[in-house]
């Protein structure tokens, strides 16, 4: 159904006494049960985002799991050996997509998944089967992207921002770039979580009316906008690759496997938990369906929240240009 004209309800009123004309129509992100405290839902997730920001260890992730992780696949050191050739090329794409599983820039997955969870099916098995759907949507929406990018690498060569070291008022160009490209999508995941509390309008509502596949396919484009700002140094190694050997090819397969690395873990977990609890949860959802409104939400506010202060708070932080509270181990 097409949106409502009608604006949505206040942010502070109570959902269950408003008008219909006052609600947003049901859509994807949005499914006609806003929960009765959206304030809190939005602090929460808020302080949520803020918190791991705070705590995040970027050393931690990127080198203690990531490169040991790429480390103990590859049977190498896998940081700072050239790369031999294309085939050993696409295989470290998958190893160290794989890798930063955990690292910053990717913890945004979590969210994308929170739509998927508590279908009904009558079997775990049917539960599992009917998972891989919107997840093959998702893949393909972000391989679409990083192949798009691993193209344009490959045809651009070094000139282009991630290969700048300069230290102009302290960053970089690739550190400025992943700032822009972490920043919009922060921006977006937090809308989207004001969109499941139908705080604002479902930008996708109409589209997703012709198109089911759509939300799905923009979750999996925004996963794969990722590697345009990446700076996992892992990750920047296979783009030196890339970009030095202007195969267009090679581009394209590699940075698909990366994304697809990167989702492979959160892929397999998430088929696990649907397998396991997804008639628990889908029970425990349409009790109350504003439960799931709430678990939407307040994913991507957390992620959106995170992706902001992280990336362009955080970083001004880290190059002693403003102040930002950060615990002992993340500083």
């Amino acid at each position: 159904m097409a949106q409502t004209a009608q604006r949505p309800a206040p942010l502070g009123s109570r959902p269950d006494r408003a008008s219909a004309a006052e609600r947003p129509t049901p859509s994807f992100f949005f499914n006609g049960h806003a929960p009765r405290r959206r304030a809190l839902v939005i602090a929460v997730s808020a302080l949520f985002g803020f918190a791991l920001t705070v705590v995040w260890s970027a050393e931690f992730v990127d080198r203690t799991i990531g490169d040991t992780v790429a480390d103990t696949l590859l049977g190498h050191t896998a940081k700072g050996t050239p790369i031999p050739g294309a085939l050993a090329g696409i295989f470290f794409a998958l190893v160290t997509g794989i890798a930063g599983t955990f690292t910053a820039c990717n913890i945004a997955v979590f969210s994308a998944l929170a739509p998927l969870t508590g279908g009904r099916s009558v079997s775990r098995r049917g539960r599992m089967a009917a998972a891989l759907r919107p997840l093959g949507q998702l893949a393909a929406g972000a391989v679409t992207v990083s192949a798009v990018y691993g193209m344009l690498a490959a045809m651009s060569g070094t000139d282009m921002p991630q290969f700048d070291q300069s230290q102009g008022a302290g960053l970089s160009g690739r550190l400025i770039q992943a700032m822009v490209v972490y920043g919009l999508i922060g921006l977006v995941m937090t809308y989207l979580g004001l969109a499941a509390l139908g705080v604002v309008r479902d930008p996708l509502a109409k589209l997703s009316e012709e198109y089911p596949s759509a939300p799905m396919l923009f979750m999996g484009g925004l996963i794969g906008a990722f590697l345009i700002g990446r700076p996992f140094p892992l990750f920047r190694q296979l783009f030196r690759d890339t970009a030095q050997s202007h195969n267009v090819l090679y581009g394209s397969v590699a940075f698909s496997l990366q994304t697809l690395g990167n989702l492979l873990v959160m892929s397999v977990l998430f088929l696990l938990v649907t397998g396991l609890f997804g008639d628990r949860l889908h029970r425990w959802m349409t009790k109350r369906p504003s439960r799931s409104a709430a678990l939407m939400a307040a994913a991507f506010i957390a992620a959106g929240v995170f992706l902001v202060l992280y990336w362009d708070v955080r970083i001004l932080a880290r190059r002693d240009l403003i102040w930002y509270p950060m615990a002992p181990w993340a500083a």
